[in-house]
């Protein structure tokens, strides 16, 4: 019966050296094995084998990277303004040994180097440059923080600032200014898009009128250059059909109608050359008188072979022309004088010399 409970604690005792002598390290952990109380070795991911009762296995140590995040600090800034600042710190254990023996609570440590390290950078810097300058910030933090914590095993890998927040008052005074320099800057486009815009307007109405300007011209030149050939159409074609001095004196009178017409026409001046029209065609009309009234003559000795009355007529009739033609160029003159239009007068004194013209025969 003793032999049995010898056997089965013998039994326990190995199943209980052998449970302490293998140990298990996960991924990404580290094991740090102290044996009889000093430093013996560092444990790898794997299965390990270890001596029992004499090997201990400290606290694994996590090798990822950790994300701390450390409470508001409050700092002064160079322009006297406190502000509070809240800061997350990324770091990663490299040397398990050094981070097990080297310091006793690194994250205390950390934070408490990274709230130093803060207070000397932010005290070198404005609260504008602390605000928009967090760049650099963190660059600064970084390097003397992982120059510090090189020593204790542990990397800094990246130092951030999560919030600045000042004061109420000063908080107050930027949103105002902000309010501010937004409204300058909408002012600002505002003024810019209107004086585009003037300038636009104005290009195209300077463009607008040089079209207009270059279109007139042009109308101009055209209508020139027609009136011209019709000038030269016409007094090509007259040249042409060798007018006789009625034709034209008759022209001359059609004419006379349109001077006058107008409200704006109120003083008509006859030319010198009226009287004389009238002349030319009261010749004319007698001439043709007489060439119809006269007998064809049987001898070149016609002309003195008429008869007394028949050239009394023909005096008669040529002195009643005249006559005609003198009233008719006085009364046209009168009414140019007068002011009143002579297309009216005109075809009176017409009236009046055929009238005479009739009156012989």
């Amino acid at each position: 019966m003793a032999a049995l409970i010898v056997i089965a604690v013998l039994v326990l005792f190995a199943l209980v050296a052998a449970a302490r002598s293998i140990r298990v390290i996960p991924q990404a952990r580290a094991g740090v094995v102290e044996r009889l109380g000093r430093y013996s070795r560092t444990l790898e991911p794997g299965l390990t084998i270890i001596t029992p009762f004499i090997d201990r296995v400290k606290p694994l140590v996590d090798l990822r990277e950790q994300v701390v995040n450390f409470s508001p600090q409050s700092v002064i800034t160079e322009d006297n303004v406190v502000v509070g600042i809240e800061t997350v710190l990324y770091f990663t254990i490299t040397d398990p040994r050094s981070a097990t023996y080297e310091i006793a609570q690194p994250l205390q440590a950390i934070e408490q180097l990274t709230v130093t390290t803060l207070r000397n950078v932010i005290g070198g810097l404005t609260l504008e440059d602390t605000l928009t300058a967090r760049e650099n910030v963190n660059n600064e933090l970084r390097v003397v923080l992982d120059e510090a914590t090189g020593k204790w095993g542990i990397r800094i890998n990246r130092v951030e600032i999560k919030s600045v927040d000042p004061p109420p008052d000063i908080r107050t005074a930027m949103e105002k200014q902000m309010r501010a320099e937004r409204d300058r800057r909408a002012a600002i486009l505002t003024a810019e898009g209107q004086k585009q815009a003037q300038i636009l307007t104005a290009e195209g109405a300077k463009q607008a009128a040089v079209l207009t300007a270059d279109g007139d011209r042009e109308a101009a030149i055209l209508r020139a250059e027609g009136e011209a050939k019709a000038i030269d159409t016409v007094f090509s074609a007259i040249h042409e059909g060798h007018p006789t001095r009625d034709l034209l004196s008759y022209e001359y009178l059609q004419m006379l109608p349109q001077l006058a017409q107008g409200d704006a026409n109120k003083v008509f001046v006859v030319p010198s050359e009226f009287a004389a029209a009238f002349g030319g065609i009261g010749e004319a009309l007698s001439q043709r008188l007489a060439g119809a009234d006269a007998p064809s003559p049987p001898a070149p000795a016609a002309p003195q072979a008429l008869s007394s009355p028949q050239a009394g007529a023909s005096k008669q009739a040529g002195a009643s022309q005249q006559a005609g033609a003198s009233q008719q160029a006085g009364a046209s003159q009168q009414a140019g004088a007068s002011g009143q239009p002579s297309s009216t007068d005109s075809g009176a004194a017409a009236n009046r010399g055929r009238k005479a013209a009739d009156r012989p025969r």
